[in-house]
């Protein structure tokens, strides 16, 4: 905690303003994440996309007093508050967090690396929770913001805090280690995430060891070779420049290293792992087999040693490893309601997360949480106030508690009139009394620490349709957006087209995402889709490309917005306006400059605006066109045609009119490679599901939808006989084939079938043998070791990309995508 009035000496500020004396509790950068507002400091991060001084007036009006701000605001109407002036904000409040880590004298582990941190960080909370009070880094809470907002939590009661770090270029971890100080360090490993930011590996290397350059101790991983003489002319450097000396703790496979790996032994469902430590011979084993929870579980266990836990606890530990879900998931319920499934774990940072998720879903008035025992022992009457405090803040309307702490602490909760309130000692006692009837059209948080196992109520209300699942992720859908933003000049706005069911990965889901990312307008094909998104609390403007005109009133009830591409379709929408008393209603002009498809032509511009003119119920949002070739090269000279017909149409219109409108005309393509023809809006499509058309930032771009499935049966054929349909899989040997769940009723093209395309079993290649069937297709999986009935299939993924199926299909990605059954269980997730 801080004094308002202390926070100027600490990030060298100047007070504009100042109101009554404030304590200081909480950080604040998201003005849609109010806690608790009369204790919390707002700082407003600019970005090339975002101002969040504009948030300062409806955040005083909701509570908060007291701001940082980098740029001269109105005072007036905000006459109580505290204003402080930086010079930047983002490091106003690392200077903050690093004041507020120089109070306590705890030990601190720093985690860095390409991969690992999160489950390093994670696995030993669950080891050391019953030898220290542990703070740590909620999710993956390790970016230039993150990290001081992870720091600002440490406690005068936490004995050990955990905080990951991670950096995309080169200096930022100057800037973390300020804020951390660490005095024990782990390297998980090297690879190629984020080397777009640095020069080279070493360099890579060499900027993530900032984190350890006043660290006592660092264990890392001897086999990465690189890593390794990095680390070891790290050491030199520090001892010859700062005569410090920094304790290397290693493990290795090969090698000597302190911790020798002598063995690694998988079994079908656990892993023993034989090592040498100290010229003693000692072992562990983990309930997972996975290459990369293995080379986990060593750090793990190496720090363990270090801190002289004994073996023995450690081994029994171990065996209790529990497998870490890195993500939020959004699924479809039983009887229309939304699941959230974030049944892992269960403290405060996580649940505070995972409610503001929640608050984010606008297709549910109702709002349910199903919450387990907050884990941090020893807090229950203050974590429950907490707990009370977020309910009633957050407006949730239902609480179904589980576990004997939450069940101890009722009359908590109960104290909020408004607030449903029913508590079990255990889960089984609440799946014993379950009446699924009584969940309808709500959203449902289910969240939970593993040992409650939460997952048998996910399954419980999960709407069941089919084993096959499509898997969105919202994160990478967020950061395709910001990579096409980052091209953007201001004030350019984006358009997101969440046509054809979102490229099939589900309309409102994606469509509430990117409302809550500040997108400026939706498009859909077709009415239907635009009221369902209306229906489910979307507020953005929507344009309709292919509105029937038999639905215009229904269009204008919902206040969506046409596009008006003939001579017809203006009329008839005139007519519908008129006849519901509309004036100034915003429609969309489209205009052929060479596609040849819909739109107005030059011909017909003076009858346009003869129509336009000589009304007052419609008025004009934006003109825009389609370009034909956007990404290729060679129709470059087409695409500066197009562009110098959509200039002169739309001057003429803007002329004629008599006030201006927005202009777009690059489509996904366009945005990369015709960056002045972005005007003042840009229509991002299959950009945003990962796709780039021009190929020139693929490599900035995250695969967003991943189609999974499982193996039904399988079988030993002989050679002899055939597979599938038509006797169209000629087998060449004895063959074992896996069948899976999934065929063209689902999405997959039926002509992958007979060895043209494959799936992946164990990220191992398996050919399609025969015809695709309907709902099944055959596998080869006979040179696949380890396949058992029930194992997952990747369709496609980041693993094996949409247009490797595009091009065994013979056809585009929107076409696969888009063609994916509305069967196909749709699971949106958060990392």
């Amino acid at each position: 905690m801080i004094k308002a009035n202390e926070i100027t000496s600490v990030v060298k500020g100047k007070i504009l303003s100042s109101g009554s004396d404030i304590l200081i509790d909480n950080l604040l950068i998201d003005s849609r994440k109010i806690a608790h507002p009369s204790t919390s400091l707002f700082i407003p991060i600019v970005t090339n996309r975002r101002n969040a001084h504009q948030f300062i007036e409806a955040l005083y009006e909701n509570g908060v007093r007291c701001f940082l701000v980098s740029e001269n605001i109105d005072l007036i109407p905000i006459p109580q508050a505290w204003v402080i002036h930086v010079e930047n904000t983002l490091l106003a409040l690392q200077q903050l967090a690093a004041w507020h880590r120089n109070q306590f004298q705890l030990p601190v582990i720093g985690i860095t690396g390409s991969n690992g941190k999160t489950i390093v960080k994670e696995w030993l909370y669950q080891l050391l929770e019953s030898d220290y009070k542990i703070v740590r880094s909620p999710k993956s809470f390790n970016s230039q913001i993150g990290v001081p907002l992870s720091v600002w939590a440490i406690k005068p009661e936490h004995t050990l805090a955990l905080f990951e770090a991670g950096i995309s270029q080169s200096g930022e971890m100057d800037h973390l280690e300020k804020i951390i100080k660490p005095q024990i360090g782990i390297f998980t490993n090297i690879g190629e995430t984020h080397n777009e930011g640095f020069l080279n590996m070493r360099h890579k290397i060499n900027e993530k060891l900032n984190l350890f350059k006043n660290t006592s101790t660092l264990i890392y991983c001897k086999d990465y070779h690189e890593l390794h003489e990095c680390i070891l002319q790290f050491a030199t450097q520090l001892k010859s420049n700062a005569e410090k000396d920094i304790q290397l703790l290693s493990w290795c496979r090969k090698g000597e290293a302190d911790l020798n790996i002598l063995s690694i032994d998988k079994q079908l469902q656990s892993t023993r792992i034989l090592a040498n430590y100290v010229g003693e011979e000692i072992s562990i084993e983990i309930p997972l087999t996975d290459d990369a929870y293995i080379e986990d579980s060593i750090h793990c266990w190496l720090s363990m040693l270090f801190l002289k836990i004994p073996q023995e606890i450690i081994a029994q530990r171990m065996l209790k490893l529990q497998h870490i879900a890195m993500r939020l998931e959004l699924m479809t319920g039983i009887h229309n309601c939304t699941i959230i499934n974030d049944s892992y774990n269960s403290d405060v940072s996580s649940f505070n997360i995972a409610l503001d998720f929640l608050s984010q879903q606008n297709q549910h008035e109702s709002k349910t949480v199903i919450l387990s025992d907050i884990l941090q022992s020893g807090r229950d009457n203050e974590l429950y106030d907490e707990v009370a405090a977020l309910l009633k803040q957050k407006k949730i309307k239902r609480l179904i508690g589980i576990g004997d702490s939450i069940y101890r602490n009722k009359s908590v909760f109960r104290q909020n009139r408004k607030l449903n309130s029913t508590f079990y000692k255990t889960t089984e006692e609440f799946l014993d009394t379950l009446d699924t009837t009584s969940f309808e059209n709500e959203s449902i948080l289910i969240k939970g620490a593993r040992k409650y196992a939460f997952e048998k109520i996910a399954k419980r209300l999960q709407e069941r349709i089919h084993q096959t699942v499509l898997e969105i992720n919202l994160n990478a859908l967020v950061q395709n957006l910001k990579v096409y933003q980052g091209l953007l000049k201001k004030p350019c706005k984006v358009m997101a087209m969440v046509k054809a069911f979102s490229y099939g990965s589900g309309s409102f889901e994606v469509a509430n995402k990117l409302s809550f990312e500040g997108i400026d307008y939706l498009a859909v094909a077709y009415t239907d889709e635009g009221i369902q998104l209306r229906k489910n609390g979307i507020q953005l403007p929507i344009m309709v490309m292919n509105a029937d005109d038999n639905t215009f009133d229904m269009l204008i009830e919902w206040k969506l917005e046409p596009e008006i591409y003939n001579m017809r379709t203006l009329r008839k929408m005139l007519q519908a306006v008129q006849d519901a008393d509309k004036v100034n209603y915003p429609i969309h002009i489209k205009v052929d400059t060479g596609m040849h498809r819909l739109g107005f032509e030059e011909k017909d511009i003076d009858e346009l605006l003869a129509i336009l003119l000589l009304q007052k119920e419609l008025k004009v949002a934006s003109v825009f066109s389609h370009l034909s070739g956007s990404e290729e090269t060679e129709l470059d000279e087409f695409t500066r045609h197009q562009a110098k017909q959509f200039n002169h149409i739309s001057d003429q219109l803007q002329k004629g009119l008599g006030y201006e409108f927005m202009k777009h005309l690059c489509n996904s393509s366009g945005i990369v490679r015709h960056p002045e023809l972005h005007f003042d809006m840009v229509r991002l499509g299959l950009g945003l599901y990962g796709f780039d058309s021009s190929e020139n930032i693929s490599h900035q771009l995250r695969n967003v939808s991943r189609m999974k499935t499982v193996i039904s049966q399988i079988k030993h054929v002989p050679i002899t006989e055939t597979i599938g349909y038509n006797r169209k899989g000629i087998l060449q040997r004895d063959t074992k084939i896996g069948t899976v769940c999934v065929g063209y009723a689902d999405g997959i093209p039926r002509n992958m079938g007979n060895g043209k395309g494959y799936m992946l079993v164990n990220n191992q290649a398996a050919a399609i043998i025969g015809n695709v069937c309907m709902d099944m297709c055959m596998l080869d999986i006979t040179d696949i070791e380890n396949v058992h009935e029930g194992d997952t299939v990747i369709v496609f993924g980041e693993e094996q990309p949409v247009t490797k199926l595009a091009a065994w299909a013979e056809t585009i990605p929107y076409e696969i995508l888009t063609g994916i059954s509305q069967r196909v269980k749709r699971v949106y997730y958060e990392e």
